[in-house]
C-alpha cells in the first residue's frame, strides 16, 4: 500500500517573550534589544542568518516601545512615520535602490526628531550590497550586534521550540540525540525539524529517536544528511 502523503501546515510560530531563549551566541543582541540602555544615535543594527531570532527580538522591541514594523522589501512604499517614532526595519539585504533611498531618508528623520530605528540583516553592515554612499556609512556606522550560530545548548532549546511550534512533542531522547549530531546552525534545526515532522505525517508515528536516526542516516524516503 502507498504510504499516504502528508498535508503541510505552516507551523504557528510563537514570537513572545517566553519564546525567546537566551544563549551565548545571542545574548549580547538580545541585551542591547530589550535592555534600557539607550543606543548611539537612537539605532541598532541586529544581524545574523535565518531563524537566528532577528525578527523575534524586533517583535519584542515594538511591543515594548509601540513601535513600527517596515518590510525593507517594500520601505519605499510604507506610511512615513512620525520622526520620534520607533521603527524597526528588516531584512537589510532586501532593500532595492528605491528602498535605500528610502531608508537613507527615515534614517535621518528619526535621528532629527529624536525617533529609534532597530534594523536587522543577514550579514553586518559592511558586507550589505547598498550603492548609496550616503547609507552605506551610516548603516556602517551604527551599532551592531550579530548572532552567530547556536552552540548545543541553545539547539536543544531551539528544537525544542521548534517542534513545539509545529504541535509535536517528541519522545524523550530525541532533543539531545539531534542536537549532538546536527550542523551547528539555524536552518540545521530547522531542516530536521521540518523532515520528521513529514516523516512522522508520513508514517502516522511520533517523533522517535529511531525516526531521527533514520532521517540523519538518509534511510527516509525524503532522505537526509547522510544522503547527501
Amino acid at each position: 500500500m502507498a504510504r499516504q502523503l502528508p498535508l503541510h501546515l505552516p507551523p504557528d510560530v510563537r514570537l513572545g517573550a517566553a519564546d525567546f531563549f537566551v544563549g551565548a551566541p545571542n545574548r549580547a543582541a538580545y541585551e542591547l534589544v530589550t535592555g534600557p540602555a539607550p543606543w548611539p544615535e537612537g539605532k541598532l543594527l541586529v544581524h545574523g542568518p535565518a531563524g537566528a531570532g532577528k525578527s523575534h527580538l524586533a517583535r519584542l522591541w515594538l511591543e515594548s516601545v509601540g513601535g513600527a514594523r517596515i518590510d525593507a522589501r517594500r520601505i519605499e512604499d510604507a506610511p512615513r512615520p512620525p520622526d520620534d517614532a520607533a521603527v524597526a526595519v528588516e531584512d537589510l539585504q532586501r532593500l532595492t535602490p528605491d528602498g535605500e533611498v528610502a531608508l537613507f531618508h527615515l534614517h535621518n528623520r528619526l535621528r532629527q526628531g529624536g525617533g529609534r530605528l532597530l534594523m536587522t540583516a543577514d550579514r553586518p553592515a559592511a558586507r550589505l550590497a547598498v550603492a548609496l554612499p550616503d547609507l552605506a556609512s551610516r548603516l556602517q556606522g551604527t551599532l551592531a550586534a550579530g548572532i552567530g550560530d547556536p552552540d548545543e545548548m541553545l539547539t536543544l532549546a531551539l528544537l525544542a521550540k521548534l517542534f513545539s511550534d509545529r504541535g509535536l512533542a517528541p519522545a524523550p531522547g530525541v532533543l539531545s540525540y539531534l542536537a549532538a549530531r546536527i550542523g551547528r546552525s539555524h536552518a540545521a534545526a530547522a531542516e530536521a525539524v521540518a523532515a520528521l515532522d513529514a516523516a512522522s505525517l508520513a508514517r502516522k508515528s511520533a517523533v522517535t529517536v529511531p525516526l531521527a536516526r533514520a532521517w540523519l542516516s538518509g534511510d527516509l524516503d525524503s532522505g537526509g544528511p547522510g544522503a547527501r
